[in-house]
């Protein structure tokens, strides 16, 4: 059997390459991928052709942006130490928590600079928040995905918004990067993170970060509800315990402890 010349698996790595720069960015142009692998216009346009035909991203119009794909989506699901994928060691926990809780519960992973939901099982209260499944809001405005976003490197952080821009969903939003830089220190000292009305104005939330044995986060648990009913630091404190041990325990099953 003929092995794989030098060109082939040049051509691999550039591809394995660029899904990892799809993966941090979250959407990419073809001048960025030109400049980010240092090649020609016309190969970076072959290989993000190769990652769409794959499913590892998409474009959602001719000339726009290329964006994360559905592969990429889930292997994020499907991947886990011991064959314990995220969907499977989530399901449970998030039920108990939301029987515990009565609020809305979600399951959210990092998209680029976006927050996914991709679990999300809503409360039981006549006024609560509807599921969440498949919404994707900005990282830095999410409580989860502030969760997450604090647990990353500085440089896998930098690498995420290299141009350190933030877009304001509501006047609630953190806008500018240093009061970002300022938000997530916070975060980590304490383990979890709010969303105070950042994406809609009649919510609130708080999230927590489930971690990879490398400590890089792979997911984030949320809880949400109304802003009369959860958004004040008295409130929010409260469910922070409950929270952080359903992420803990997302985080031991898929370990396989």
């Amino acid at each position: 059997m003929r092995k794989p010349g030098r060109a082939a698996i040049s051509s691999a790595s550039a591809v394995l390459a660029l899904v990892r720069l799809i993966a941090r960015r979250g959407s990419v142009t073809v001048t960025e991928v030109s400049r980010e692998l240092d090649v020609a216009v016309s190969t970076a346009h072959r290989l993000l052709a190769t990652c769409v035909r794959e499913g590892f991203a998409r474009q959602d119009h001719v000339g726009g942006p290329y964006t994360v794909g559905p592969a990429l989506h889930e292997l994020t699901l499907v991947t886990g130490s011991n064959a314990v994928t995220l969907r499977d060691a989530g399901a449970e926990v998030l039920a108990d928590l939301r029987d515990d809780l009565g609020e809305t519960v979600s399951l959210a992973i990092l998209e680029g600079r976006n927050t996914r939901f991709v679990q999300s099982l809503e409360g039981r209260q006549s006024v609560r928040v509807s599921s969440r499944l498949g919404l994707l809001l900005p990282a830095h405005s999410t409580s989860g995905g502030k969760a997450m976003l604090a647990a990353l490197t500085p440089a896998a952080l930098r690498d995420r918004y290299p141009s350190h821009h933030l877009e304001a969903t509501t006047p609630r939003s953190v806008a500018e990067w240093e009061g970002l830089e300022r938000e997530l220190a916070r975060v980590r000292g304490r383990g979890w993170a709010t969303n105070l009305g950042e994406t809609d104005p009649s919510i609130a939330a708080l999230g927590a970060a489930v971690l990879l044995g490398t400590g890089e986060p792979v997911a984030a648990v949320c809880v949400a509800a109304p802003m009369s009913r959860l958004g004040t630091a008295t409130r929010l404190r409260a469910l922070a315990p409950a929270v952080i041990a359903a992420a803990s325990l997302i985080q031991q099953r898929m370990r396989g402890s």
